[in-house]
């Protein structure tokens, strides 16, 4: 039995929680980990036996007794004979963490190149998952992902030969069969058609974003952008050029005019427009083409949703009316496999390309084979395209019901009447803050995306916000929705 002192020693040290979505195994072996780490548990001190411990912590013995022995096999913890566990004395972890002075640290802010931290961002609570009504962009609801499906293509992946060839530097390169099934498999539904040495795997299309910027973007040239628009693309080119040039849109899209005539580069979210999911019309598109040609810019096309066209007439990307070489073209599988895969990739000429991926390789060498080769087999397999399918049916039948709300309880809202994309664009009443209705709104268990970041210059407009849908359940929709519209009227603007 473990004394009074030490045990509300151990109830200090360790705390673990039956609502974690981590079980209480890793959650236990976590904080026994670090507590040997930081060296607040030394060689000479006994552990509680798996009976006693599971007793303070109100867990299964059989819990204690599994996370006890993992850590003797990673040499953490050693087991005496009629003694119990200690920590392991030959487990070097260095001499004990110490806390710096400030007085010892530096003025690193005159040192920066650039003030990121200063930029305005979409911002997301990191446990969105936990409220009742989540309208977030950007995220896949956990239960229509194919899990069986995908630890199978896993498994396989880590096979002997799979493993030995996820476990190589592959320096610049990419796994070959991925870049394969993108080429045969995904581009050509997007009606792009290219050679291997067009496409460049990424982590995902903001780092294909990042890599551009990079390359191509000087202090001097005019990026014309979107406005609203997408804030981290925003962002990143606002890091290399002084001279970021604000496009209005509508409802066909961006608006091609002569605002667009003195760039040098324009970035387009043609299929479902960022952040109000209008789709740029075909006379826009031939416009656009036509003066790109006629100025000599360059497009610079997003199509961060490219398999949202759920059961519309598929939309063309860009790039596939490309006919003069002035499109790059970035794509990502974040919305429709998972987010936190980061997988994406860029297609473009092969001077682009080749030096794309040198510079890939002197940032970060190349994404985790082993994820490319997971990928390449979820697609080859077809589970890809089920995937996407299923998809469809669901976020079309979640569309139906947010449209159906959105009519009813914001009916000032212009939204697009064709199925397509993950989210709403709702611009209320003038005298709107958007941003004390999502304060507000979170206190109910409600998350919605202010829209004031999307806008660029130095006055925002307020009064929007977006809606996603892909990571709520369909019988929260309805309701959500209605309790929102009932807290608008308090939230005007001072």
């Amino acid at each position: 039995m473990v004394k009074r002192s030490n045990q509300d020693m151990w109830q200090q040290l360790i705390k673990l929680s039956k609502g974690s979505d981590e079980g209480l195994q890793v959650q236990l072996r976590k904080a026994l980990t670090g507590l040997i780490i930081d060296k607040r548990i030394g060689p000479n001190v006994p552990l509680p036996s798996s009976r006693d411990l599971a007793r303070l912590m109100k867990v299964s013995r059989s819990t204690v007794s599994l996370a006890y022995q993992q850590l003797v096999d990673e040499g953490y913890l050693v087991s005496r004979a009629r003694q119990g566990y200690y920590v392991n004395p030959d487990f070097d972890t260095g001499p004990a963490p110490q806390a710096v002075s400030p007085a010892q640290t530096q003025d690193w802010r005159k040192r920066f190149k650039y003030a990121v931290t200063a930029q305005r961002n979409i911002h997301k609570p990191d446990d969105w998952y936990r409220y009742p009504y989540p309208f977030i962009f950007g995220q896949l609801d956990a239960s229509l992902m194919p899990v069986a499906a995908w630890r199978e293509c896993w498994r396989e992946a880590q096979s002997v030969r799979g493993l030995t060839k996820g476990g190589y530097d592959l320096l610049d390169q990419d796994d070959s069969s991925l870049v394969e099934q993108l080429q045969r498999r995904v581009l050509p539904k997007r009606g792009i058609w290219c050679r291997p040495d067009n496409i460049l795997i990424t982590l995902g299309a903001q780092n294909a974003l990042a890599l551009l910027a990079k390359l191509l973007i000087h202090r001097n040239d005019t990026v014309g952008f979107e406005d609203p628009g997408y804030p981290d693309a925003r962002n990143l080119f606002e890091l290399e050029s002084n001279r970021l040039k604000l496009l209005s849109v509508d409802g066909e899209g961006l608006i091609v005019d002569q605002a667009i005539d003195a760039c040098d580069y324009v970035y387009v979210t043609p299929s479902y427009q960022s952040p109000t999911t209008f789709t740029l019309s075909d006379a826009r598109r031939a416009s656009l083409f036509a003066k790109a040609e006629a100025h000599d810019f360059i497009i610079i096309e997003d199509d961060y949703e490219s398999e949202a066209a759920f059961g519309d007439e598929p939309i063309p990307a860009l790039k596939s009316q490309d006919e003069n070489g002035r499109v790059i073209y970035c794509g990502s599988l974040s919305k429709s496999l998972a987010p936190g895969l980061r997988l994406g990739f860029l297609v473009a000429d092969e001077p682009i390309i080749d030096e794309a991926r040198a510079l890939r390789r002197l940032l970060i060498r190349h994404p985790p084979p082993l994820i490319e080769s997971t990928v390449a087999l979820f697609i080859e397999l077809g589970h890809y395209d089920s995937h996407v399918n299923r998809l469809s049916k669901a976020y079309k039948e979640r569309w139906s019901i947010m449209a159906e709300a959105v009519d009813r309880h914001f009916p000032f809202a212009d939204h697009r009447k064709s199925f397509g994309g993950t989210s709403f664009w709702i611009a209320g009443p003038g005298w709107l803050d958007a941003g004390a209705l999502a304060v507000k709104a979170a206190r109910e268990g409600i998350l919605i995306e202010p829209g004031a970041v999307h806008f660029g210059g130095e006055n925002p407009a307020r009064h929007c916000f977006r809606l996603g849908f892909s990571a709520i359940a369909n019988e929260q929709i309805a309701p959500g929705i209605e309790r929102l519209a009932r807290l608008m009227d308090g939230c005007r603007l001072a």
